[in-house]
């Protein structure tokens, strides 16, 4: 898979060589492209924000950089996103969807946001990450990219783990516990220890529906 992402603050993308992300970079399992939107400005003082047509609070990012910026990336297989918070929510069942996708091309919008001709021309689909207000596009962009990489063929060591993760089947992930059996008198369930595979099956699936309906009764009624 390839990644573009278009952002005024390229300098904030330096988590994705790290850990998990950046090893499957360095392997060669997914490329990851930062673009400069700044480098496509035509004004003098690379300027890539002013006021918006109609008063009102705040700086718009400008048509014409971003204009420029995504058409350099484009191709006839690019699935382009703008991360805002008018967005739809990102998901599991999202993040499923997306992993598909040949090329995504990422929008990080700043200030009030971007010019609308930019999302009626270009933008696939609009995400945001929750229900709150942040800076920029940028966060989303890496919790998107991070959450997508990870489902990429052979970017973990063991995929089975997707079938057991919170989300899967609209459950909360079970609680989990390691070494040592005992710590400070707080001990592993007898149940994990016992080596009955068939009643520690139980009592995740029991630990999930729980934690399930107690932190997020929503998502069993999408069962």
């Amino acid at each position: 898979m390839k990644i573009d992402i278009l952002t005024l603050f390229p300098n904030s993308f330096a988590p994705l060589n790290e850990s998990i992300v950046g090893r499957a970079k360095d392997n060669g399992k997914i490329e990851i492209s930062i673009t400069d939107i700044r480098t496509f400005s035509k004004d003098k003082h690379k300027k890539c924000d002013d006021t918006p047509y109609g008063g009102g609070e705040g700086m718009v990012m400008t048509v014409q950089p971003l204009w420029d910026a995504v058409s350099s990336v484009k191709k006839r297989n690019s699935h382009i996103i703008y991360l805002t918070p008018k967005g739809e929510t990102l998901t599991q069942q999202k993040v499923e969807e997306l992993k598909e996708k040949k090329h995504l091309v990422l929008i990080c919008g700043h200030y009030e946001g971007i010019d609308q001709r930019i999302i009626d021309h270009f933008v696939d689909e609009e995400i945001s990450i929750g229900d709150y207000v942040l800076t920029g596009g940028e966060l989303p962009a890496m919790v998107l990219v991070d959450a997508v990489a990870r489902l990429l063929p052979n970017v973990l060591h063991n995929e089975e783990s997707f079938k057991n993760e919170t989300f899967a089947n609209s459950l909360l992930e079970y609680p989990q516990y390691s070494k040592p059996a005992e710590f400070k008198g707080m001990k592993v369930p007898d149940v994990l220890l016992s080596g009955n595979h068939q009643e520690i099956d139980k009592w995740r699936k029991e630990q999930s529906e729980k934690l399930t309906a107690e932190r997020r009764p929503d998502l069993l009624k999408t069962k």
